[in-house]
């Protein structure tokens, strides 16, 4: 947008526009006082005389006819018009305006009027609407399909069947602070993963929005194996004698996340669908006790082909060099890291239940339904596109927006209760999720949802302040589990409103 509207800025000396004056007309070589004595009005020939030809305008003597100067603000109507015309509000303009280098003054100065806004204003008021029809639907990047979203949910969820096979090879003493042995450094190793890859996503999500894949792939190329040594590390740092086996299983979480990281961020979900296939001897592992070594066995083949698939995607970054450029900073993925720790203590919230059962299956919930999350974020998106593209003021705007929102958000969580009632079914001895429990669930899906749509938006320090809070809060009084969720879900919703309700938010 810069250049398409770029004046001049005023210096500090800029004179004022010159008025007209009239002058006398003098005899040639006329000296004295009276050269430059005004001359006395004259009544133009025929003035008065009936029948007698109209005078002609007035003219400065020895000149043409004066003319007024046209309005600049017609000017500028003329050259910004196209964008005029589909804004549906005149903080629109105003931005277009600042963004194109105008200052206060110099709007003073040019177009009489006390600043950007109000410029703007009458700007919006002078250029008709014209907004054009909506783009098909197929030509937008965020309507996206439901399949893929829908696949990478099942990826996300499918490795909680490691647990599964893994739990006979854990099982140990008691643990720490009430837990079973070894649940220490799997969460410790867990929650490191989701904070480091968190924010490697985002860096290398930056580099694929930049148009350089292969940049993407250096990043994940670097990042990827620090974030398995990180998460390895702090397993083994945190695990307590006897809980050896917990830890060596948290190094190979760490080791999965790393790679699972790599493939969802390039677009390879198929491929660690595939990976994961071998997870899938879990299902008999519910009924029946399998051998150790098949276990161990099958938790290596998924693990393998997760590592080696990887690689291969990444190759793209291992045949280039370092970029010439430097890159978004890597400051900015700090944030994203923090709103994945506050998520996923969340999540491990939603866990504790009144039996281990309720618990995991409502993590499952949780994780599968972020598949249908991921589409109705791309739905409100599309949509408040489509809103911003056809309709005319500002209240229609904030009215439609507001409406998505609400059936996006209803639809999710029509989706997390289903969900869960599914997982209650086809878990053998499974007991019903109690209303409370149910309620809880639902505040922390809430608070899972527009957690991510505000950081798709930009707002991620506001999601994960309030994430990261109502974690905290459920981390050191349980009990209060529900009312800090329930605090956080309002927050976000109001948070929520008042972003989104701009036209401005949504412009790209």
């Amino acid at each position: 947008m810069s250049g398409s509207l770029w004046l001049k800025r005023p210096t500090t000396d800029t004179p004022l526009p010159a008025i007209p004056r009239p002058r006398r007309e003098t005899a040639p070589g006329a000296t004295g006082p009276e050269a430059s004595a005004p001359a006395a009005p004259t009544a133009p020939a025929g003035a008065g005389v009936p029948g007698a030809p109209d005078a002609p305008a007035a003219t400065a003597p020895g000149g043409p006819a004066q003319e007024l100067a046209a309005d600049p603000l017609d000017e500028l109507a003329a050259r910004i018009g196209a964008f005029a015309a589909v804004a549906v509000h005149p903080d629109e303009i105003a931005a277009l305006l600042e963004s194109d280098g105008m200052t206060d003054d110099h709007i003073r100065l040019t177009y009489g009027r006390a600043d950007s806004f109000e410029l703007a204003e009458d700007l919006y008021a002078r250029v008709e609407r014209n907004h054009p029809a909506p783009e098909a639907p197929t030509g937008d990047a965020w309507h996206t399909g439901l399949a893929g979203c829908l696949l990478r949910g099942l990826v996300f969820a499918l490795p909680g069947l490691a647990y599964v096979l893994a739990a006979p090879l854990l099982a140990g003493e008691q643990g720490r602070f009430g837990l079973p042995g070894g649940t220490v450094p799997l969460l410790a190793g867990a929650v490191t993963g989701w904070v480091w890859n968190q924010a490697l996503s985002h860096r290398a999500y930056t580099w694929l929005g930049l148009g350089d894949r292969p940049a993407a792939a250096r990043a994940l190329l670097v990042g990827a194996p620090l974030g398995a040594l990180v998460g390895t590390a702090v397993a083994l740092a945190t695990a307590a004698p006897g809980e050896t086996p917990a830890a060596l299983f948290a190094a190979g979480q760490a080791v999965y996340l790393a790679a699972a990281t790599v493939l969802l961020v390039l677009g390879r979900e198929r491929a660690l669908l595939c990976a994961l296939v071998p997870l899938a001897g879990a299902v008999p592992a519910f009924r029946w006790d399998l051998p150790d070594a098949l276990r161990a066995g099958l938790l290596l083949a998924a693990l393998t082909a997760s590592v080696v698939l990887a690689g291969l995607v990444l190759r793209p970054g291992a045949r280039r060099g370092a970029a010439g450029r430097a890159g978004p900073p890597r400051a900015a993925s700090l944030a994203y890291g923090l709103f994945g720790l506050g998520s996923g203590l969340l999540v491990l919230h939603a866990g504790v239940g009144d039996t281990p059962v309720s618990g995991a299956g409502a993590v499952i919930a949780l994780t599968l339904s972020m598949g249908p999350a991921e589409w109705l974020l791309h739905r409100f998106r599309g949509e408040s596109l489509t809103r911003l593209r056809t309709l005319a003021t500002a209240r229609e705007f904030r009215r439609a927006v507001t409406g998505t929102l609400v059936l996006c958000l209803g639809g999710y969580l029509t989706v997390l209760v289903a969900l869960t009632l599914a997982v209650t079914l086809a878990w053998p001895g499974a007991p019903w999720p109690t209303l409370p429990r149910l309620v809880t669930l639902l505040l922390i899906g809430t608070v899972l949802w527009l957690g991510l749509l505000l950081q798709a938006f930009g707002a991620v320090l506001s999601a994960a302040a309030v994430c990261l809070v109502a974690a905290a809060a459920e981390v050191l009084a349980p009990p209060a589990g529900p009312v800090a969720a329930g605090a956080a879900a309002a927050v976000l919703a109001v948070l929520a409103c008042v972003l989104l309700v701009r036209p401005t938010a949504h412009r790209a």
